[in-house]
């Protein structure tokens, strides 16, 4: 067992089940960019309202996460919705991201720099990355302290470079702290049709 799922599981023994989680500012703002069908994946999903967004919108779901007690919840509105969306506990340390898999990725509230080059790589040829998550430059409490979970300033930009940017957001600190898009950083990445992955190029 992964030694984070413990802990997740209890956060998530303590949600309440009876409200139907929000997906990410970045995927309800920017839905309009989503293919009408095609696979998709919410990574590190948690209670699920990134996939159960997806689904609802006619994609092929599949939602992944470490905890076995968020991906049972999920799998349960899943079968009463009779949505079609495949929830699995997967630990990404041991079972990489399969290439050129999906149309669609969503992540959100959730950083681990080491899946960034597998998170470009997993998307087919013109397939869109959703992405949101805490940065340091923020102006509250809410989010995680350790740094290693905060995004430095135009670093999701700059990670995702290969990818076309079809939108960004990061307002940081500037201007009116109290209005706009604050505390986080979003991106919607779309893979080139004629991209060269990794491999093939070590290949050559």
């Amino acid at each position: 067992m992964h030694p984070l799922q413990g802990k997740w599981d209890g956060i998530y023994r303590k949600a309440s089940g009876n409200v139907r989680p929000e997906p990410a500012l970045v995927l309800r703002k920017y839905d309009y960019l989503l293919p009408e069908q095609g696979r998709a994946l919410d990574l590190a999903c948690g209670m699920g309202g990134n996939a159960l967004f997806l689904a609802e919108r006619g994609l092929s779901t599949t939602a992944w996460d470490l905890s076995a007690v968020a991906i049972k919840r999920l799998s349960q509105v899943a079968a009463n919705d009779q949505l079609d969306l495949v929830c699995e506990v997967r630990d990404l340390e041991k079972e990489p991201l399969p290439q050129s898999s999906f149309d669609v990725v969503v992540v959100s509230r959730f950083l681990d720099r080491n899946l960034n080059r597998s998170l470009a790589a997993a998307l087919r040829p013109e397939g869109l990355l959703y992405f949101q998550t805490f940065v340091a430059d923020k102006d509250s409490a809410i989010g995680p302290v350790n740094p290693a979970y905060l995004l430095g300033e135009n670093e999701l930009a700059l990670t995702f470079a290969d990818l076309i940017l079809r939108a960004y957001c990061e307002a940081g600190q500037t201007g009116d702290q109290a209005r706009g898009f604050r505390n986080e950083a979003l991106l919607v990445g779309q893979k080139p049709l004629n991209a060269v992955e990794q491999n093939d190029v070590e290949k050559r």
